[in-house]
């Protein structure tokens, strides 16, 4: 080989030789810190972002870089954002450089100055490994392995063969930039991205020799999660359908076309050449001969300015040239901007709870002093030594503390800290879900102001309702206990009175008359003393809540003053923000009283409910047999007692607790099982997802079901639809009946024809005139047999056998009156779930987009439910109630929004709508665009859409639904009227 010296005298600046293009695209926290990476490094730095809205301030804070805002670019616009920015290098050198990756800066010279040196060579690199960023620590990974290094051969055959069968990826390689430029332009538009890289490759190989030197060259962000541009270059490479292998067949056709060292060859033998480079590539990256990840280490700072400690796996490759301390003091470089600017979906994640615990703990308690303060801020440190906050207010108290040399050290790592423009962290938390959603709670407290007319109105009324809390505390845990003291001692509620069932020490001998009682009990007699305590106890509302809850500021007053008065209310629901396992806030707003929501999810629906205390009384309290789920077994037998009538919902958050474990809960099992027994079911219960319950009612009837399909000159979808329904319906007991609207298709009425006198399964009627769409699924229901009705729209496919079955499970309760399908498309992507009035203006339809294994809000998408309404595209109804409703209106609402109307006028005769995912239905899910019949239903039902009952008033009303709304107060005058 003919490789000279890289260590030549190079007098040429490194900017007018070298452009590091960085590509960032809506990802700003890490274009920041990829360009505080780079400040230090000589090289030009131009930047293609081709995010939605720039950022003004880098030309400010990064005078040297070359910013161009770039936003007719979209994500997956790359390869023409890519074309254009080549064209916009000076310099002969250039290398693309990911925002979420460190090319290291002496390597990259090192690469200039060998390509420099070596005219005869196109691209220069070293070895890279992986880091992937956690809220306290970095892992690394081992990417590459070691291969062959130099392809310097004269046949551009075997460099192409050598370079794709150890395959180190070259796109983030050191290139000439006139070659860049050349693939650019000779690229088709449109090219996938497999496509692309692998193109990427070939051409290069083609075109020059290629280096990969031995050293440590980049340390890449490790791939997880799912990416927006799906791709997978093994597929494209492997796969043997026939559609791949003409996708092959045609890169392979254009690589032999465009000019390259194989120029001049037969360009059949080009193809091949490019065809066995493709298969070469396959099996390199089966076989993982230079590409195989394995952790090698993992990174923790312990203390604040000290190294981070690390903690090496079992096995090791020390033949890497990163085994060496200058790349390990880099490593610590490197993992200080990851933490003091934290960019990483991960890492966000796992802060997120991080810094929520710390913006607590930083929180100043009344009885607080420097000690205990200073104790907390400690803790706090301990969490995360690169939030600024912390350190500056610990490093404020140790300096006035017996240990100022605590305070000095903490100060000179604030100063590093403060050398990196990172976000400060309070920013950072309020940008975050938790962060944002702390604010909107903060908004609905009253104003100072407002607090006296406030207390002067409830003590008009007797001081209002007195609130008992009935506080578990069976681990004896008196951190938690103070915690939940802390909060309703800094509540706006004064009115309540603490009942606390402890399995440690009293701390006092006290009474029920007392405001805080302590209950000495056990783990397996608590539920008894309850029982015991609630005919003395004088408030007027009873809840059960677990040490450690905090309870929002504002939520026990709001009851307070909604509960004036409230007659026939039995029970009162109302919303809450649960704490996840990594620390994260997660707002649970339920909707109003939701019978199957309740039965399904009770874990999310039946914790922490007001109750009247004589009701809880006269139900003799709660059941000890099912102590895992007192609440929900009571809200069943008060059900079976009195129906959901006394059953209410305040949307307003009351406390902040822990999420309930992911797992089956066997008392609530129990519970639902001896609840259906009693109304009059064999019924099972199932679970296919942790939290969530499936009810089999096991109804004896199997009744004859009609399903009605429209025939309007759609033989084509006709067909389709009705191929679905005989092919994929388990549930025999039914007659397909098409009702043709008047069609003038020749084509379509001969195949009616010859369904015609095949037997009872499938019946046609026709229309001897066009009528509308209402009209004729009336008239198809008059002439129907079934005892059930399903209106199917001829746009839809069955997707599961059982999908009848599912309907069938619910229609046949008494209470139900209508039941609708999950609307999907081919991929099982929801194209349409439940109904919500209001949403977007008028109407939206749930979980929109959502893959089919997404739990959804409160698990919503995987169990059934009641909504307003569901889509007449699959609807299920009892035929008799059809008519009694007097079917779908065709006088007001002829082509649209019938259904939506016939599940309004079913709720208003007491019947409930189920949503059933279990029936799974492929339809696009569109909604009709009909303005003037959009506005008569709002019009009719102007009650029911000022607030839909099945959706929370504190989530969103725009785009997808089930989003925090906006921050709004609570109308707290209008309380006082």
């Amino acid at each position: 080989m003919q490789v000279q010296s890289s260590t030549q005298t190079n007098t040429t600046p490194l900017n007018e030789l070298f452009t590091v293009v960085v590509i960032t695209h809506n990802r700003n926290a890490f274009l920041r810190r990829t360009l505080q990476y780079y400040s230090s490094y000589a090289a030009k730095v131009l930047v293609l972002d081709s995010t939605v809205q720039g950022d003004d301030r880098i030309a400010v804070d990064f005078p040297s870089v070359d910013y161009r805002h770039l936003p007719q670019y979209s994500y997956k616009g790359l390869q023409e954002k890519l074309s254009w920015g080549v064209q916009q290098v000076t310099t002969p050198y250039m290398v693309f450089a990911a925002d979420d990756d460190f090319l290291i800066h002496d390597a990259l010279t090192a690469s200039v100055d060998f390509l420099q040196a070596n005219p005869d060579y196109g691209l220069c690199h070293g070895y890279g490994f992986m880091y992937l960023t956690r809220a306290s620590e970095v892992t690394y990974y081992r990417r590459d392995k070691l291969i062959q290094e130099d392809y310097d051969s004269a046949q551009p055959e075997t460099r192409v063969m050598e370079f794709m069968g150890q395959f180190l990826p070259p796109f983030y390689a050191v290139t000439r930039t006139d070659l860049l430029k050349q693939w650019y332009s000779l690229l088709p538009a449109g090219t996938s991205f497999e496509w692309q890289e692998i193109g990427h490759t070939f051409y290069l190989l083609a075109c020059a020799k290629a280096r990969v030197l031995p050293i440590a060259f980049a340390v890449r962000e490790a791939n997880y999660g799912s990416s927006d541009h799906n791709t997978n270059v093994l597929t494209v490479l492997s796969w043997q359908d026939a559609k791949t292998v003409a996708e092959r067949e045609r890169f392979a056709e254009f690589l032999a076309s465009i000019p390259t060292a194989f120029s001049g060859q037969d360009p059949a033998a080009i193809k091949q050449i490019a065809l066995n480079s493709f298969a070469e590539m396959a099996d390199c990256l089966l076989k993982g001969r230079s590409l195989s990840g394995a952790a090698i280490f993992r990174s923790a700072w312990i203390e604040p300015g000290q190294e981070p400690v690390r903690s090496f796996a079992p096995e090791q490759f020390v033949e890497m040239p990163f085994y060496n301390k200058p790349v390990f003091d880099l490593l610590t470089e490197y993992e200080f901007l990851l933490h003091a600017m934290p960019a990483g979906r991960l890492q966000l994640q796992e802060l997120e709870g991080v810094l929520l615990r710390q913006h607590e703990l930083m929180r100043v308690h009344p009885n607080d002093d420097e000690r205990t303060i200073r104790a907390r801020l400690w803790e706090a440190l301990t969490l995360n030594m690169f939030n600024r906050e912390v350190v500056e207010r610990l490093a404020e108290s140790m300096l006035a503390s017996e240990e100022p040399e605590e305070g000095v050290k903490l100060q000179a790592w604030l100063e590093r800290l403060n050398s990196v423009p990172g976000q400060q962290e309070r920013k950072l938390f309020e940008n975050m879900p938790t962060g944002r959603l702390l604010q909107w709670l903060e908004a609905r407290n009253p104003e100072p102001a407002q607090l006296p007319a406030i207390t002067r109105h409830l003590n008009s009324h007797a001081g209002g309702p007195q609130m008992g809390i009935l506080l578990l505390d069976l681990d004896a845990d008196m951190v938690k206990l103070q915690t939940t003291f802390d909060s309703l001692v800094g509540g706006h509620c004064k009115a309540f009175k603490l009942v606390v069932l402890t399995t440690g020490e009293l701390p006092a001998t006290t009474t029920v008359r007392d405001n805080v009682h302590f209950v000495k009990v056990t783990t397996t007699n608590y539920v008894e003393r309850i029982n015991q305590l609630l005919p003395q106890l004088g408030s007027d509302w009873i809840m059960l809540a677990e040490a450690g809850v905090q309870f929002t500021a504002s939520g026990l007053l709001r009851a307070s003053l909604e509960l004036l008065g409230a007659e026939g209310v039995r029970a009162v629901a109302m919303d809450e923000i649960q704490r996840q396992p990594g620390g994260a806030l997660a707002d649970v707003f339920r909707p109003g009283v939701n019978f199957d929501l309740l039965q399904t999810v009770p874990s999310m629906m039946a914790r922490h409910w007001l109750f009247q205390r004589d009701v809880l009384v006269q139900a003799k309290g709660f059941a000890a047999e099912y102590s895992d789920a007192l609440e929900f077994d009571l809200l069943l037998r008060l059900i079976e007692d009195g129906g959901l009538a006394g059953l209410a919902h305040l949307a307003e958050p009351l406390l902040i607790c822990d999420a309930p474990p992911a797992k089956e809960n066997a008392h609530e099992r129990q519970t639902l099982t001896r609840h259906l027994a009693k109304r009059g079911y064999r019924g099972q219960v199932g679970s296919t997802l942790p939290q969530t319950w499936q009810i089999d009612y096991q109804h004896s009837e199997r009744p004859l079901v009609s399903i009605i399909l429209r025939s309007e000159d759609n033989l084509e979808a006709l067909q389709s639809a009705l191929v679905s329904l005989l092919q994929r319906t388990r549930y025999q007991r039914h007659e397909i009946l098409i009702v043709d609207n008047h069609s003038q298709s020749a084509e379509l009425a001969e195949w009616l024809g010859n369904l015609e006198g095949k037997g009872e399964r499938v019946r046609v009627l026709r229309s001897s005139e066009r009528l509308s769409e209402s009209a004729l699924y009336n008239l198809a229901g008059a002439e129907a047999k079934g005892e059930y009705l399903v209106l199917f729209s001829a746009h839809a496919e069955v997707v599961n056998a059982n999908w009848l079955d599912a309907l069938l499970n619910q229609a046949q309760r008494p209470e139900v009156g209508i039941v609708g399908a999950k609307l999907q498309d081919a991929r099982g992507v929801t194209t349409q779930g439940g109904l919500i009035l209001g949403l977007n203006d008028l109407l939206g339809a749930a979980y929109v987009g959502e893959k089919k294994d997404a739990p959804g809000y409160l698990f919503g998408h995987q169990v059934e439910q009641n909504y307003s309404a569901v889509s007449g595209a699959c609807l299920m109804i009892r035929k008799a109630l059809f008519e009694a409703l007097g079917g779908l209106d065709e006088e007001h609402f002829d082509t649209a929004f019938a259904d939506i109307d016939l599940c309004l006028k079913a709720a208003d005769a007491g019947y409930l709508t189920v949503w059933c995912p279990q029936a799974q239905i492929q339809h696009p899910g569109v909604l009709p665009e009909a303005p003037q019949l959009a506005a008569a239903l709002r019009d009719k039902w102007q009650a029911r859409f000022a607030q839909d009952t099945a959706y929370n008033q504190n989530l969103s009303l725009t785009g997808k639904g089930f989003t925090l709304g906006a921050a709004s107060s609570v109308n707290w005058a209008q309380l006082l009227a």
